[in-house]
């Protein structure tokens, strides 16, 4: 190869049990992802090594083909740190590549963001444009599965059969 020729670095899939903290909190995230979005794959990490050297790698939030979109996780986190940076990247990595606003609140149809008012890191709305539609803390991270959809009162109801 030519020297003046550049080669970018090549990621990796970053195995599971490699990063503990990490797959924790991913796994989190993808218990809300496979609520929200059924028809997506989970989404994994990946990890570019430095562009230097004596530089570490970066760890990235990813779709399963490996594209993702952001900046890398912080290194060196802590477990209760890990789920709020995992869950934002994951939000700039689905918004990204699949065009659509994640999670979506199912009260108001607004995006929702990560919080940790509520003494643990949940998905928080920003509320109605009505007056007393206050925002409101959702749901935890990974738990959105637990939230009851309200029942759309302008809904045509199926018949029983």
């Amino acid at each position: 190869m030519h020297p003046h020729h550049f080669r970018p670095p090549e990621p990796r899939f970053v195995a599971e049990g490699e990063l503990p903290h990490w797959d924790e909190a991913l796994a989190a995230v993808n218990r809300d992802l496979a609520v929200t979005l059924p028809g997506h794959r989970p989404l994994c990490l990946v990890a570019y090594p430095g562009w230097e050297e004596s530089e570490d790698e970066g760890v990235y939030v990813a779709l399963a083909s490996g594209l993702f979109h952001g900046n890398a996780l912080p290194p060196e986190t802590t477990a209760t740190a890990a789920l709020p940076a995992v869950a934002e990247a994951a939000q700039d990595t689905v918004m990204e590549f699949l065009w659509q606003t994640w999670p979506v609140c199912t009260l108001h149809g607004l995006g929702m963001h990560v919080s940790g008012d509520a003494g643990r890191p949940s998905w928080w709305c920003a509320g109605g444009s009505r007056p007393g539609d206050p925002d409101h803390v959702r749901t935890a991270i990974g738990e959105l599965d637990t939230v009851h959809r309200p029942r759309r009162p302008n809904r045509k109801r199926r018949k029983e059969r």
